[in-house]
């Protein structure tokens, strides 16, 4: 790759991070939260996307975020409230922002009318603060009344004296945080950097530095006072010098005239070490050490720490953010399948060691324990690489929030929960486009109007929940709303009307709830920039089933829907259960399982022709001979001569899975069936054993999901009949 097309790359990575902690910062703000590090911190991520658009010469951008950061300065300076106003109008300027940013990286326009309207506001609200505006021009100038006067220097200064103008003497105290090494920069060449500009002595100050056993090696000490002397004036060019560290130091910058000139050496504190004329240089990892020495300096003596009866304590710093490194995408992946073809050439030694009828103390059996127990932890702590929070995606949605709830002129708050929750990179990524029409489909069909909240009773402004949570070894993702609910009534007339359904089919409220996921569907009867064009959740369905997921709904007339996800935290690796149906190995996942039991005659019951039922535990539970849904085996066999796995799924179903035979608990590798061959019911996966045949991995949630449609079907078949 092309240097400078590597280091564009990295400027865009830079700005998503950049937006995001913007985004996260703004939320706060309206949210009422008026730290001045959170108002810091905007304002840092919107300076730090400006440097780097300057350096590529995005000047649309660069001009836009001039306004933007010149706004967020007088925030920073209590000169502007931070009302919720305030706060929204900095919410619409950050998606303008996103949208030039994505511009400059595409090579795309904006449309200049948006760029113009959150610019505006952004300058009306640097004049009602008594700021300086960017809308100043030359025309402002044309109306007035100038005539040039000319003066005589001499008059108010005197005869002009034609010596050496005097040198400009500045005093620039540097104190770096532990922020600024941790990423990467290092204090001596700043400091040489300063040297560039004049002549300069610079006294190190280690009068903080604690005694090693209370030394923080991430921490940071050292401070410098600088005495920089320049022919001309040179403040901005030393202010151009920290640019990109001052908010990760504590920095001054006087003029020695105005300061205090002869008392700025004597206030250093003891121990220092003052350098002139520095010939070489040396540092540190963390850069504690005098960043320039001399190349030989034998008369400068070096102060000895001395022992004192009380310890000397530093200034508690900050913690460092930890370290990290970007890797391509494919890298990782390749590095997940060696560990997974790892996993399963650990299995088939196992087999073939197991087969081999060595006793278990043996010390190869011993070594082979030690070598699983690696390999998992090699395999977990891969896995945790791809793992990445749901924050990015969710504070996305807030920008979605925004636009529709603007578009249909409604009030809506976006609350957030589980935003750490982690889960595969993959998952991540393709969860984009089904929460994004789900989070439009509740704004703009869920949530009413406040006219209409207000005449119910609720609040005008309507609430819109999205909420991750880890549950049985899967993620599950809930969007819900406390708008009016489904209207089943007009569900059903809607799909009757598009032949989706026949006028007289029997329907639970749940298959009428389900119905809005069908292709085509849509309660909207004229097409918007929203809705009405049958497209969306049927893509959603789609979306989250080739993710291997599942997606319900919860309503409740008059107080709201729930949309929850259940999705596989990864799609790489499970730990089942290992079992024989026929002359077949299958795999049941483990997380699905309850308990196990070998089933008597007593507590098996037949209902109907040819339906069983088991009870356990006061509760009588349906019986599935797996075989026979599967078509492994030609005919039910006896619940008596089997085992039978309690198993439940995500949402609460449970049912007896009847198998032949136990043979163990495995950790395998997630092979997708459907990209290698096509979707099975009662399938979820495939994966690979020890002995290298191929096993499928069932689908629970998807056979209880088929036995609950059969019992509804039956119910209604039961009451037309009545």
């Amino acid at each position: 790759m092309d240097p400078m097309a590597a280091i564009r790359q990295t400027f865009f990575q830079e700005c998503d991070e950049q937006l995001a902690d913007l985004e996260s910062g703004l939320i706060k703000i309206d949210e009422g939260d008026r730290d001045p590090e959170t108002v810091n911190a905007v304002f840092r991520a919107v300076h730090s996307i400006k440097g780097g658009a300057s350096a590529f010469g995005f000047d649309d951008l660069v001009e836009f975020v001039h306004v933007f950061e010149t706004t967020l300065d007088l925030l920073r300076s209590n000169r502007i409230e931070a009302t919720q106003q305030v706060a929204a109008c900095f919410l619409r300027s950050s998606d303008v922002l996103a949208d030039l940013v994505g511009g400059a990286r595409e090579g795309s326009a904006v449309n200049p009318d948006k760029v113009a309207e959150a610019k505006g506001e952004l300058q009306s609200l640097c004049e009602a603060a008594g700021g300086e505006s960017d809308a100043a021009s030359d025309a402002d100038f044309a109306d007035l009344d100038f005539e040039p006067v000319a003066i005589s220097l001499d008059t108010i200064f005197g005869d002009f004296d034609d010596s050496e103008p005097e040198p400009h003497r500045y005093v620039v105290s540097f104190r770096p945080r532990p922020a600024l090494y941790a990423k990467g920069n290092e204090a001596f060449l700043l400091l040489r950097a300063l040297g560039e500009l004049g002549s300069f002595r610079v006294a190190c100050n280690t009068a903080d530095t604690p005694f090693l056993d209370e030394l923080d090696p991430e921490g940071a000490y050292f401070s410098w006072t600088v005495h920089l002397e320049t022919k001309d004036d040179a403040r901005a060019d030393i202010q151009a010098v920290f640019e990109f560290v001052e908010f990760d130091c504590d920095l001054s910058i006087e003029d020695e005239n105005d300061a205090r000139q002869d008392s700025v050496i004597e206030d250093v504190e003891e121990p220092a070490v003052f350098i002139e004329e520095p010939k070489r240089t040396v540092t540190t990892h963390d850069a504690q050490a005098a960043a320039i020495v001399p190349e030989a300096a034998p008369q400068q003596p070096q102060p000895q720490a001395q022992p004192s009866a009380e310890p000397r304590k530093s200034e508690p710093s900050s913690p460092a953010p930890q370290p990290t490194i970007r890797v391509d995408l494919e890298r990782v992946d390749r590095l997940i399948n060696l560990v997974g073809e790892l996993v399963i050439n650990q299995a088939v030694l196992s087999q073939r060691v197991s087969e081999a009828g060595l006793s278990r103390a043996s010390s190869v059996m011993i070594a082979l324990d030690e070598l699983e127990q690696l390999t998992r932890d090699i395999q977990d702590s891969v896995m945790a690489i791809r793992a990445q929070p749901v924050k990015p995606i969710f504070q996305r949605m807030s920008r979605v929030v925004r636009e529709v709830a603007a578009i249909t002129k409604k009030s809506v708050r976006l609350v957030t929960e589980g935003e750490s929750t982690e889960v595969d990179k993959t998952v991540v990524e393709r969860l984009t486009d089904p929460l994004t029409h789900m989070i439009r489909n509740a704004v703009d069909h869920g949530i009413e109007s406040a006219e209409q909240r207000l005449s119910v009773g609720k609040p005008e402004e309507g609430t819109l929940k999205l909420s991750a949570m880890h549950r049985s070894g899967r993620v599950v993702i809930e969007v819900s709303d406390d708008g009016a609910g489904i209207n089943r009534q007009r569900v059903r007339q809607i799909a009757v009307s598009k032949n989706l359904i026949a006028p007289d089919a029997l329907l639970s409220d749940e298959e009428i709830d389900n119905l809005i996921f069908a292709p085509g569907f849509s309660t909207t009867e004229t097409a918007s920039a929203i809705s009405g064009r049958g497209v969306g959740m049927d893509v959603v369905k789609r979306a989250v089933q080739a993710l291997g997921g599942r997606i319900s709904i919860a309503s409740r007339p008059g107080l709201g829907s729930t949309f929850s996800l259940s999705l596989p935290l990864t799609l790489a690796v499970l730990d089942g259960m290992v079992v024989t149906i026929g002359e077949q190995t299958f795999v049941v996942p483990l997380t699905a399982i309850v308990e196990t039991m070998q089933p008597k005659k007593e507590s098996v019951h037949l209902i109907g022709s040819g339906t069983r039922l088991i009870r356990s535990r006061d509760a009588f539970i349906p019986l599935v001979d797996v075989g026979a849904v599967l078509h492994n085996r030609p005919s039910l066999v006896d619940p008596t001569t089997q085992v039978a796995l309690l198993a439940e799924s995500e949402s609460g179903g449970r049912c007896a899975l009847l198998v032949d035979e136990i043979q163990g608990q495995r950790q395998v590798v997630i092979k997708s069936l459907e990209a290698n061959y096509g979707r099975v019911f009662g399938i979820a996966a495939g994966t690979i054993l020890g002995d290298g045949r191929v096993a499928l991995i069932i689908d629970v949630d998807g056979i209880i999901n088929s036995l609950r449609a059969d019992s509804d079907a039956a119910e209604g078949l039961n009451l037309a009949a009545e």
